[in-house]
């Protein structure tokens, strides 16, 4: 006869089972994937690169979605508030993370409070570039030229709060020079403008500026990240050009609901990191002018506390602002 704790013991192993076997199937239906832009955008370039590997690495259907607005808020607002189950998450850029809280005062999330960070995707540096009719050709001689015409000179944005805009607003405080931001609907018509000399400096993500510097248009002085790029290699950094703590990138990343429990964090980045080593989706993600990234949630987490506190340290000194 069997005694009473080994009957509990029987009873109990089939719920046992039962949850350990829910635990492994995840996941067990479509995963969700926002992306806070509109379609046909980078964000929503990469995010169907990724989702589609993904999906191959985790069995069920990674579904992009678009839910554009709001510099990205919109869409990062959705992914805070679903469920913690691992089946949203949103592909989101550097902007509605860490910049846009600085400047607006009626955020719905708190980015360090509502996310959770699962791996960062990808950096996409930007290239210092300027009109072609201002006769520099090193970004020395344009600090130069702007500290002696203090206010004269205009650097275009993608719009207030875009990483064109902090990337302008990072170079004054840097370089220490008095440059007047120009916003526009979109780095396209600022690249336009610069073209045509209208405005006199741009900071662009490297897709927007890319063409026109192989083709001679426009001279890239420098580049925004920490060391050089492979497709313009005889392009300094900012550093190397002179300018101390010059850093500033586009990145993506994934992103999730705060809470989701860590065995299914774990999993989301394993499909993360099968996408990243696929040969196809590699290539297509550097195409887009960027370095592949891949790190571990807790990198990601750290990454975006730094960075959060670097931008919260230039909308502050620069008095940024957007309501």
């Amino acid at each position: 006869m069997l005694n009473r704790r080994t009957a509990l013991a029987l009873l109990a192993a089939p719920a046992l089972a039962g949850r350990a076997a829910a635990q492994a199937a995840f996941p067990d239906q479509p995963i969700r994937m926002i992306v806070p832009f509109a379609a046909g955008g980078p964000a929503d370039i990469i995010a169907r690169v990724v989702g589609r590997a993904m999906s191959e690495k985790l069995g069920k259907p990674v579904v992009v979605e678009a839910r554009p607005g709001a510099g990205g808020a919109i869409g990062v607002d959705a992914v805070a508030k679903s469920r913690p189950d691992g089946y949203s998450v949103v592909m989101a850029s550097s902007g509605a993370i860490v910049i846009l809280p600085h400047l607006r005062t009626n955020m719905p999330y708190d980015p360090l409070r509502d996310l959770t960070p699962i791996s960062q995707v990808l950096a996409v540096p930007q290239i210092i570039s300027v009109a072609p009719n201002l006769g520099t050709r090193t970004l020395a001689d344009l600090v130069a030229m702007a500290k002696a015409r203090p206010g004269r000179l205009a650097f275009g944005s993608a719009g207030i709060g875009s990483s064109l805009h902090m990337a302008g607003e990072l170079l004054k405080l840097r370089a220490g020079i008095d440059i007047e931001h120009v916003p526009y609907g979109g780095a396209a018509p600022a690249v336009t403008d610069l073209l045509a000399g209208r405005i006199q400096i741009l900071a662009a993500d490297v897709p927007a500026l890319i063409g026109h510097v192989r083709a001679g248009a426009v001279p890239a002085l420098a580049v925004t990240s920490a060391d050089r790029l492979e497709i313009l290699p005889d392009v300094p950094t900012a550093i190397e050009a002179g300018v101390p703590n010059m850093i500033s990138e586009t990145w993506y990343g994934v992103l999730g609901p705060a809470r989701i429990p860590p065995d299914r964090v774990a999993k989301l980045y394993e499909g993360v990191q099968a996408a990243l080593q696929d040969p196809d989706a590699r290539r297509t993600l550097t195409e887009q002018g960027g370095r592949i990234v891949g790190s571990t949630p807790e990198q990601f987490a750290a990454f975006i506390r730094e960075t959060y506190a670097t931008w919260g340290e230039v909308v502050r000194a620069t008095g940024a602002r957007l309501e």
